[in-house]
């Protein structure tokens, strides 16, 4: 099959002085669709990403703007104007609030909304943390992910630590893996759970739906499949329109994608307000008033990287889990602080 022709003949440079890739289809592409021929012939760009210029008018086909899916009947003449996409801005400082609650010449410590995206991916190319610590602190252009080394769900609230150096990043990212670092979710589910337990069960993709995660059978050799390990603690057990609920403090000993999430629904005890994680949930579950699911990230403890002491920081409930907390009448609940904050599995 003959290559495409471009302006200076070269098959690995179709840009042209216009700023435009210019290349005629073969006759023996006759009854193929456009954009199977473009990621063919233009295997620089994603299939994806092609569709999306063709759906901009952004692709020329004999001087007319045609759907991707257009069938060809060879000799045509192509021109494809390439768009920016929104990765390449993906990295950009924005002037975005962001709420440090501790700053040291090594590490920071922030408390993030719910609603925030950690850093840019498909969906949330800008307004994430990450753009917003690299126009507060620009000297985190040189480190991988701007120093991030754990992350928060988007509509989990709470704690997370940044690295300012490179020593401390690794630092840091070896008391993870450790398990090291104390970290510390306040988490309202439905159910009547027991008073503690441990979750050892590991997490992976689901095979069946690719947004989500699942626990993974360890006989199974899912692909994905990484070992976790969650312990919880009942704080108090109250109700909503007749429905039990149960306020927990869940211990992470490993950090994966959606674990408490994944481990609590697992076990029938799904978070309230969870818009993905939602089997077994109640009925009365539709008249919840809460836009995201109930998980706090409230306490973050370890050792500094560079002073070597043991440090500890605590964030305060949020207003809406704050309201969400009389609203289920929870009985007895002493919700953990400063001062009274004790690890789930403590005596």
């Amino acid at each position: 099959m003959a290559l495409p022709q471009t302006p200076d003949s070269n098959p690995s440079d179709y840009i042209d002085d216009e700023d435009f890739i210019a290349l005629e289809i073969p006759d023996d592409w006759a009854g193929e669709r456009l954009d199977k021929a473009l990621a063919h012939f233009l295997n620089d760009y994603s299939r994806n990403r092609l569709q999306t210029w063709a759906s901009q008018g952004a692709v020329l086909v004999d001087g007319k703007v045609v759907k991707a899916r257009q069938i060809l009947r060879g000799g045509e003449q192509i021109r494809v104007f390439p768009q920016e996409m929104p990765e390449q801005h993906a990295f950009l400082p924005e002037n975005i609030p962001l709420q440090c609650i501790y700053e040291d010449d090594t590490v920071l410590v922030f408390n993030k909304a719910a609603g925030m995206v950690m850093h840019p991916a498909a969906g949330n190319w800008t307004g994430t943390v990450l753009n917003g610590l690299l126009f507060h602190y620009p000297e985190l252009q040189q480190l991988p992910r701007a120093g991030i080394v754990h992350r928060l769900d988007k509509d989990t609230s709470g704690l997370f630590v940044v690295a300012r150096t490179g020593l401390a990043q690794t630092a840091l990212v070896r008391l993870l893996q450790d398990h090291a670092v104390e970290r510390r979710y306040l988490a309202w589910v439905w159910g009547d759970t027991p008073l503690r337990g441990t979750i050892n069960a590991a997490v992976g993709r689901d095979q069946r739906d690719r947004l989500k995660m699942a626990v993974i059978n360890a006989n199974s050799n899912h692909p994905s499949a990484k070992s976790a390990v969650t312990h919880y603690k009942r704080l108090a057990l109250g109700s909503f329109n007749n429905t039990k609920v149960s306020l927990l403090e869940c211990r992470l000993e490993t950090g994966r994608t959606h674990q408490i999430r994944v481990h609590l629904e697992s076990l029938g005890f799904p978070l309230l307000g969870d818009p993905v994680y939602r089997k077994k949930i109640p009925a009365v579950a539709k008249d919840l008033s809460l836009q995201r699911q109930a998980l706090h990230a409230f306490a973050l403890e370890f050792v500094h990287p560079k002073t070597h002491t043991l440090m500890r920081w605590f964030a305060p409930i949020p207003s809406d889990l704050l309201t969400l907390n009389s609203s289920v009448r929870l009985s007895d609940t002493v919700l953990p602080n400063a001062q009274s904050a004790k690890l789930a599995g403590d005596d």
